[in-house]
C-alpha cells in the first residue's frame, strides 16, 4: 500500500498564512551547544518562485528529540524512496535534533520545522499555542497523532549492586540517581511523571507523591540536557547507580555498552510514553509542501517505519507489529497515562509551569 493510501485520517485544515516571498533562513547546525542540532540547509525562495509542491523537487525539516535519531537514520531513506515512486518527486529531509523542550522553543523562535516528532504532546499544544499548529492536530492520525510508545525503565550497573528494583529504591540513602532536566528535556518530565504516579496510581496522596519525588531527587546530583545527554554520562562518564530513562534508551545504552556491563529493569507498575507527530502548518502552507508534511506523518504510523522503530526499542503503536513484537519487551502489569495525571494542559500547569511543582523541588536542592 503506497503513503498517500495509508493516510486514513489525515484531513486538511484551513491557514491563512501568506506564501513566502523572500529567501528562507539557513538551518544552522547546533551540535556541541545546548541547543537544537540541525542538518543540512533549508530551502531557500526568490520572488515570483513557485511554491515548492509546483515544483519538481521538494524539501523537508524534521525536528525531533534527541533519542529518535537512530530510527530515523533508517526510516528516512525508505520513506524519501516511497515518495518517489508515487508522486516521481524526489524529497530532501533534512533533520534536526535535541532536548524536546529546548527544540519547541527552537521551533517558536523560528527553526523552520515542517514536521515535529517531539516528547509529549505537552510540547506540541507550546506550538499549537503559538499559532504554528493549528487545533485538532490530535485527529489528523489514529491513536491521537502519536506514533511511538514507551516505558520509563532503570539501568543500572552490571548485577544491580544497589538492588533498585521498585520506584521506592531510588529514594533510598546511597542511591546516585541519573536523570535529564525537566525544563528542558521531554524525557524527564516523563520520569517526573512515573515518580509522581508510582504513588498516586497506588493510593497515595498529592503531598505522599511530592515528598517522595523530592527525596529521589535529593538523589540526584547532575541534571542533563536530555536523555541522551544523561545515557552519556551515566555509560561513558560513569555517573550515577542507575539511569532513569526511557526503555529504547535502556535498550540502546545496554547494547552499546555489553550487556554484561548494566542491568535492566522495567517496573511492573509504569506510565506510558506517548510520542506525537504533528505538521507544522503555518509553515507547510508557506512553504507549499503540505503534501509531503502530511505522508511523512502518515508514513510514522505505518508497518515499515514501525518495524524500524520497534527495531530500535520503542514499543510501535501498529497493531500488526505491536503483536508481532510484543514479546520482545518487558510486560508491564499497570500501566497509567498522561490522562490519568489530570491530561497534559493540567499537568503544565501544576508541575512544569514557573512556580509550579518542579520549581519548588528545584529551588529546594539549591
Amino acid at each position: 500500500m503506497g503513503v498517500l493510501d495509508r493516510r486514513t485520517v489525515v484531513y486538511r485544515r484551513l491557514v491563512t498564512a501568506p506564501l513566502c516571498c523572500g529567501a528562507l533562513l539557513l538551518a544552522a547546525g547546533l551540535a556541541g551547544c545546548g541547543g537544537p542540532q540541525a542538518t543540512g540547509g533549508r530551502p531557500g525562495g526568490k520572488p515570483g518562485e513557485q511554491p515548492a509542491e509546483q515544483q519538481g523537487s521538494q524539501s523537508l525539516l524534521l525536528v525531533s528529540y534527541s533519542v529518535t535519531k537512530g530510527a530515523y537514520d533508517k526510516i528516512l531513506p525508505q520513506f524519501k524512496a516511497d515518495w518517489k515512486r508515487r508522486s516521481g518527486q524526489d524529497l530532501e529531509v533534512k533533520t534536526s535534533y535535541g532536548g524536546s523542550g529546548s527544540q519547541t522553543r527552537a521551533v517558536i523562535d523560528g527553526l523552520d520545522a515542517d514536521l515535529v516528532t517531539l516528547a509529549l504532546p505537552a510540547d506540541v499544544l507550546k506550538l499549537q499555542a503559538a499559532g504554528l499548529v493549528q487545533p485538532g492536530w490530535e485527529q489528523e492520525l489514529p491513536n491521537d497523532s502519536t506514533i511511538t510508545h514507551s516505558v520509563l525503565t532503570f539501568l543500572t550497573r552490571a548485577g544491580n549492586p544497589k538492588a533498585i528494583r521498585t520506584w521506592s529504591d531510588l529514594a533510598r540513602p546511597g542511591v546516585a540517581v541519573l536523570t535529564a532536566n525537566p525544563k528542558t528535556s521531554g524525557g524527564a518530565r516523563w520520569n517526573f511523571l512515573g515518580l509522581w504516579g508510582s504513588v498516586r496510581r497506588q493510593g497515595g496522596s498529592d503531598q505522599a507523591a511530592e515528598a517522595f519525588v523530592a527525596s529521589v531527587y535529593k538523589n540526584v546530583s547532575n541534571l542533563p540536557k536530555d536523555a541522551r545527554e544523561a545515557s552519556d554520562a551515566f555509560l561513558n562518564r560513569g555517573q550515577g547507580d542507575v539511569l532513569l530513562t526511557y526503555e529504547n534508551e535502556a535498550l540502546l545504552g545496554a547494547k552499546q555498552a555489553d550487556s554484561k556491563a548494566t542491568a535492566m529493569v522495567v517496573p511492573a507498575l509504569n506510565i506510558r510514553i506517548d510520542g506525537p507527530v504533528a505538521v507544522v502548518d503555518r509553515n507547510v502552507d508557506r512553504k507549499g509542501n503540505r503534501k509531503a508534511a502530511e505522508a511523512l506523518a502518515a508514513y510514522l504510523q505505518g508497518e515499515e517505519a514501525q518495524e524500524i522503530f520497534a527495531a530500535e526499542g520503542f514499543r510501535p503503536v501498529n497493531a500488526a507489529v505491536w503483536a508481532r513484537r510484543k514479546a520482545s519487551f518487558a510486560p508491564v502489569t499497570t500501566l497509567f497515562t498522561a490522562a490519568d495525571l489530570g491530561g497534559w494542559p493540567a499537568i503544565d500547569r501544576t508541575f512544569f509551569a514557573s512556580g509550579g511543582v518542579w520549581d519548588r523541588l528545584a529551588a529546594a536542592r539549591r
